[in-house]
């Protein structure tokens, strides 16, 4: 922190030696706002800056600057700026990247700067994501769940019951249709593709369905790992698959899943579980005559229940302008600038208004059955644990890919992420 100040304290006082503001305050020129926008879709990198215009036309006293960032580097790049005192006024990210940020106090407690407005327009369930020791630390405005991309033709021919949001899969019944449909399809192909180069999130996301949580909060406010039977059901159903029914392709565990969709288009692979916005690939770049559709993920003894960690604005701490930053959040995130921004990013609104949206639940491209889905996302599992990222990396990631390529076994699997695991997130945790 000392050299956070330090940095601040320079930067301030280039700044008088020159005679001049970041934001023209001097010579009574306009309020100037830096926005970090990860976007990247063409679509989505559009209606992120049509939207900053349009604030920029109606309010000549409170400009915003677009300013492009990546999500391959984004944790990164975030705590340099934020030791440096450079960092964006704005700043867009997803919830599970915030807790480090949040409990270091790099972001603004957003609780008393935010309208009534935009705090009833989202659910308490999504505002759990970004909720620390209290304060509130970001915004989350679009969610994405998990579904089942699906060669229309093979589903369809083979004779199997189609899953909805209302009658989904079981994770047992998923598992056997997977082994049947695999069988029909004949020597080299598959019935499903599980694109797993990052397989925590999918593990632990998809985990919720079954009751599994992973991560347990004791009542001194100290987190505990404990894998339970519930936290092993949709591990086991993917390793299953991958080593005993042989319905799940060995060679995507280590691939993303962009990886997958041309043997998903050649129909190597009948099913590939996908995050919401893949569709947007699927359309541009599907053969001609390729139909697919849209499932839900299976469903365990909390239902259709996902974990998901929405992408988010926060606020700089260090920014001078929180009143106005809060005011373009306000603006931004209206319900038809929500639904433009969901729209661009294919992605879906956290805010009630924006999810009603008729445009949104449509059959066509499988927008209705993402919607459905949508109501029983609830906060990821590791949301607001200090440490996970180091964990995910160090730990949890190498383990899971182990265990699904069928190095190790579910008893190992238990072990090092309890016990390795443990030890991360107690160097996180101490008085």
């Amino acid at each position: 922190m000392r050299v956070r100040r330090l940095a601040a304290a320079a930067a301030t006082l280039a700044l008088l030696l020159t005679g001049c503001s970041a934001d023209d305050e001097g010579d009574g020129g306009p309020v100037r706002l830096r926005f970090q926008s990860l976007a990247w879709q063409k679509e989505s990198v559009d209606a992120n800056k049509e939207l900053v215009a349009e604030w920029n036309a109606a309010h000549p006293d409170i400009q915003v600057d677009y300013v492009q960032g990546s999500w391959d580097s984004v944790h990164d790049q975030l705590l340099t700026s934020f030791e440096g005192g450079e960092a964006p006024d704005i700043i867009h990210d997803a919830s599970d990247d915030l807790a480090d940020f949040a409990y270091g106090g790099y972001l603004a407690d957003l609780t008393g700067l935010l309208p009534g407005r935009l705090k009833a327009a989202i659910p308490a369930r999504s505002w759990e994501t970004t909720t620390f020791g209290g304060g509130i630390y970001g915004v989350p405005f679009l969610q994405e769940p998990r579904v089942i991309m699906a060669n229309k033709q093979i589903l369809e021919s083979s004779g199997v019951r189609l899953p909805t949001p209302e009658e989904p899969w079981s994770w047992p019944e998923f598992r056997q249709i997977a082994k049947d449909l695999t069988a029909r399809m004949g020597q080299g192909k598959y019935a499903i593709a599980w694109p797993l180069k990052e397989p925590v999130s999918v593990s632990l996301n998809l985990g919720l369905s079954a009751g599994g949580q992973l991560f347990h909060r004791e009542a001194d406010g100290k987190v505990t790992l404990r894998f339970t039977e519930q936290d092993g059901v949709v591990p086991g159903t993917i390793h299953d698959q991958v080593n005993t029914d042989l319905s799940a392709s060995r060679s995507t565990l280590g691939t993303g899943g962009s990886d997958a969709l041309p043997g998903f288009f050649g129909g190597k692979y009948a099913m590939v579980p996908l995050g919401f916005s893949y569709r947007q690939q699927i359309t541009q770049q599907a053969p001609k005559g390729f139909e697919w559709i849209v499932l839900p993920a299976p469903a365990g003894e909390d239902g259709l229940a996902q974990g998901v960690s929405p992408q988010t604005l926060s606020i700089a701490e260090d920014s001078r302008y929180k009143k106005e930053a809060a005011a373009f959040l306000d603006f931004f995130l209206q319900p038809d600038n929500m639904v433009r921004l969901a729209r661009g990013d294919w992605m879906l609104p956290t805010g009630t208004a924006a999810l009603a949206d008729p445009s949104l639940h449509t059959a066509k491209d499988g927008w209705a059955t993402g919607a459905a889905v949508a109501e029983h996302l609830r906060s990821a599992p590791a949301q607001s644990v200090r440490g996970y990222p180091e964990w995910k990396d160090k730990v949890a990631t190498p383990a899971y890919q182990e265990y699904y390529s069928g190095a190790i076994d579910a008893a190992e699997l238990r072990e090092r992420l309890e016990e390795d695991g443990n030890l991360v997130l107690a160097r996180y945790q101490r008085d």
